[in-house]
């Protein structure tokens, strides 16, 4: 607090602007003046959570906004807000309980009750999203170049986006491992160094707002929509996992097979069991299922492997030299996803695991080309294939009710089956080219 107060001071900040997240990720935000800062430190800053779609109802309606220092950054825009600065706000009830609707409360939670049970839990985002030249829902998307995996070229015109966007993220402290163009054309990708989940998802937040400020700069519309278009891949959130007790990374045995601990392996086995219920939350759009079908990276079925990239989890080849660096890979979250209970829920899941002593099924990597009866008679289930079957595994799921309590729960299934019965209203284009000449 000393720090952010000499700062806002030294650097001649002019609004400080309170960042909280809405319970299906959406950034929200208000600003205050220098002089209202110390008062929001030791008091909150109260606000009409009615307002906040799925937060209160109005006869419960007052939060209180409490800022965390050790979130405070200047922003980076270009002349724009150059004297502005942000900091994210856990909410609380005028009693100062955690608020039961705040995401950010929610992580907060879990990962206390994980270190509880001596655990600490870090996890690596790989962020993919596309850049098109608007956002008119009107006319198809337009995809600023045809590039692929990797490319480099004078038609990969976004790079320059893509370096402004990593300049402005490392300004703000949040270090960037990779980024690179993605395999569909105008999809990018940027990997997130590991970190504790809570600052993880901070991060996750920040950089979807700072990719797209960075591209409206530049008069283009960068999107975290799961399927934008047709016949390419979609965008993943792929997200590394990794759990420490006692310094000590509880994922590595060099005497188990894969180097994966018995720890591990129930962690694992724990995220395989919940896959389904937890898929509503780690895929929230009726749209993140047109990026879950089989044929692509994006994963359809519940199964692990090590090399196999249509695996829902995988458990990577560690570099030689690193063989205690064990890791896991939960690859079906998109990048539409709320971090926050996503983080939470796989945490949940996996500690589950641990807790129950889950078995680790057999390694599925021989299964993927099968065809769905031998992969059921294998064991092997497929993740659910629209939002409406995953809302139905979600709402009998005792681990994601206690994971994201009763509030956030109830009001995410009755928000999310309202979208469902909204989409199927709908008459799509391809039921009009498909039925309207002949039927």
């Amino acid at each position: 607090m000393e720090y952010v107060l000499r700062t806002v001071e030294e650097r001649g900040v002019r609004f400080v602007r309170l960042w909280f997240t809405d319970v299906l990720g959406q950034l929200k935000s208000f600003a205050i003046s220098p002089a209202e800062l110390e008062s929001a430190f030791e008091e909150g800053m109260q606000f009409d959570g009615s307002a906040i779609d799925g937060f209160s109802r109005i006869q419960e309606s007052d939060v209180l906004a409490r800022p965390d220092a050790s979130t405070f950054e200047i922003l980076p825009w270009d002349g724009k807000d150059a004297a502005s600065a942000r900091m994210f706000c856990d909410l609380t009830t005028l009693d100062n309980s955690p608020f039961a609707g705040d995401p950010r409360q929610v992580l907060r939670r879990n990962l206390h009750a994980a270190r509880d049970l001596g655990y600490s839990f870090f996890v690596a985002p790989e962020i993919e999203f596309f850049y098109f030249e608007s956002a008119d829902p009107s006319q198809p998307p337009r995809p600023l170049d045809s590039g692929s995996y990797f490319d480099l070229t004078t038609a990969d015109v976004a790079s320059d986006l893509r370096r402004r966007t990593i300049q402005h993220l490392e300004s703000m402290g949040i270090p960037v491992e990779y980024s690179f163009h993605e395999d569909s054309p105008s999809q990018h990708e940027i990997d997130l160094r590991y970190t504790d989940a809570l600052s993880m998802a901070d991060n996750v937040m920040t950089l979807r707002l700072v990719v797209r400020e960075t591209a409206m700069e530049q008069g283009v519309h960068a999107t975290f929509m799961p399927k934008p278009m047709a016949g390419v891949q979609g965008s993943g959130m792929h997200t590394h996992l990794s759990l420490f007790q006692d310094e000590q990374n509880a994922f590595h045995d060099p005497d188990q097979p894969y180097l994966l601990s018995k720890t591990g392996q129930a962690f694992v086995a724990g995220l395989l069991r919940h896959a389904a219920e937890i898929t509503a939350v780690t895929n929230q759009l009726v749209n993140s299922y047109k990026r879950l079908i089989i044929g692509t990276e994006a994963p359809s079925q519940i199964s692990w492997a090590r090399n196999h990239r249509a695996a829902l989890v995988r458990v990577p080849v560690t570099k030689a030299g690193k063989e205690d660096s064990v890791r896991i890979e939960y690859r079906s979250p998109d990048s539409a996803c709320n971090p926050y209970l996503v983080y939470s829920l796989l945490l949940a899941a996996g500690l589950k695991g641990i807790a129950e002593g889950y078995d680790l099924p057999d390694e599925a990597s021989s299964f993927f080309d099968r065809s769905p009866q031998e992969r059921a008679k294998a064991g092997i289930d497929d993740l659910p294939q629209s939002l409406a079957e995953a809302l139905d595994a979600m709402e009998g799921s005792d681990l994601v009710r206690e994971t994201l309590g009763d509030h956030i729960f109830e009001w995410f299934l009755r928000n999310k089956r309202a979208e469902w019965s909204d989409y199927k209203a709908q008459v799509t284009p391809f039921e009009l080219a498909r039925y309207l000449p002949t039927w």
